[in-house]
């Protein structure tokens, strides 16, 4: 990103474009049932352009697809309300999707191409800390506000970054929980064996897994990587199994807590408890192992037990059954669902609080933001990290999930142990 292109962008916002189009364009527009009297005498402003380069597509196009969903229940949302009123003035959202196939490489052109050609105000992020970071360093090199929900790597805030901001939790919080609530179980385990894909997002929860559990009491007896993505885990599960541990552990995701799984059953590596950082929280894990999902903890963003106050949007009751019925499904929305609306539902506050659609002026208001969602209370440090929401820890159980810890916020308590593949 040269000189040449910052300059391309300081133009586009000198004399912005109002009616850029996307070849993905959602637009969800509201009713004119509903509204009141102070709705009807506001004037009506331009559109306000939010731009998403996402992975609707790829090896994480499943996780992808879930933070669309919360992006255009948020759309749904703020279109249905008449808009974001700034300064007196109305102004419904236009939400600009791109597909970029969780490729870093193509998230950045994307990223650049909806700041310069399709003159976006703002940004939302992409799933996944390899595409969050590539896209938040064009964000900040062109002074665009990007509120981002799945890319939880610290790497990304360590760039000293001004205008990016993450509504979810960091990397190192991920596995922490799952440390904390195995340390009180009984009987008490006291081995891991740590596996992790080679991606920032994984590693840097691998090695938190490596720092924080000794202090816990527990002996990573077993650590090793493998590429990000890869589902032929048998030989690496292999050596993880020779060392018996009591909790085989994963950081990763989806399609690879599967493969693990899979061939933990394959080669009866009993252990005590299985946790993985990310797979067993999506839709698609329990359908995928059926009953061999049983068990299973997981770190989760959020979930649909959470009992928290909002001070905007929806309770989390309703939010579930808005849920359900926009996607006319019986299933529970996820923590990746809940995030993109978490996002979206930040930058609409902020630009509220801003009272202007002024980049430098929302990013000032996102700085200082702080307000309590059904995601829970979304509040930024310096480095625009949210270290005021707390992980949660998930299980399976009887193919459904139940939050197990912290207890003040559970629904159900762990089962534990895990009994023997053979006694299942």
């Amino acid at each position: 990103m040269g000189a040449a292109w910052v300059e391309a962008v300081r133009t586009v916002y000198r004399g912005r474009r109002r009616a850029g189009l996307l070849t993905l364009v959602v637009i969800l527009a509201a009713g004119a049932c509903g509204q009141g009297a102070a709705a009807r005498t506001q004037s009506t402003g331009d559109d306000i352009l939010v731009g998403a380069s996402i992975s609707l597509s790829g090896s994480l196009g499943a996780e992808g697809q879930r933070t669309k969903q919360g992006y255009l229940m948020w759309l749904e949302w703020v279109n249905g309300q008449g808009g974001i009123v700034v300064a007196g003035v109305r102004h419904k959202v236009r939400l600009l999707l791109e597909d970029d196939q969780g490729r870093p490489d193509l998230a950045e052109g994307l990223a650049r191409k909806l700041i310069t050609q399709d003159t976006v105000h703002f940004l939302l992020g992409p799933y996944g800390s390899t595409t969050t970071a590539a896209v938040a360093a064009v964000a900040d090199r062109a002074a665009i506000p990007l509120v981002e929900a799945m890319g939880a790597a610290m790497s990304i805030f360590s760039q000293g970054y001004r205008y990016v901001f993450a509504v979810l939790s960091p990397s190192d919080q991920y596995m922490a929980g799952v440390i904390d609530m195995a340390a009180n179980l009984v009987p008490r385990p006291r081995t891991i064996a740590l596996l992790a894909a080679d991606d920032s997002f994984s590693l840097e929860v691998a090695q938190s897994v490596r720092a924080y559990a000794p202090r816990r009491g527990f002996e990573v007896v077993f650590s090793q990587q493998y590429p990000a993505g890869s589902t032929e885990l048998r030989s690496l599960v292999t050596q993880a199994r020779s060392q018996q541990p009591d909790i085989l552990m994963n950081s990763g995701h989806l399609a690879e807590a599967v493969a693990i799984h899979r061939a933990a059953k394959e080669l009866q590596l009993n252990a005590k408890l299985f946790a993985y950082s990310v797979g067993p929280s999506t839709l698609d894990y329990v359908p995928t192992l059926g009953p061999d999902a049983d068990y299973v903890f997981s770190g989760s963003q959020w979930t649909p037990q959470v009992r928290y106050r909002p001070q905007m949007y929806l309770t989390v009751r309703d939010f579930r059954a808005a849920y359900k019925r926009m996607f006319r499904t019986l299933d529970e929305p996820s923590y990746h669902v809940a995030g993109g609306t978490a996002a979206g539902l930040a930058l609409e506050r902020a630009i509220e609080n801003a009272g202007s659609l002024r980049p430098d002026r929302v990013r000032d208001a996102l700085a200082g933001l702080d307000v309590t969602t059904f995601y829970g209370r979304i509040r930024f440090d310096p480095r625009g990290v949210n270290v005021y929401k707390p992980m949660l820890v998930e299980q399976i159980q009887r193919g459904r999930h139940r939050t197990v810890h912290p207890p003040e916020l559970a629904d159900a308590r762990p089962e534990y142990p895990t009994p023997p593949w053979s006694e299942r």
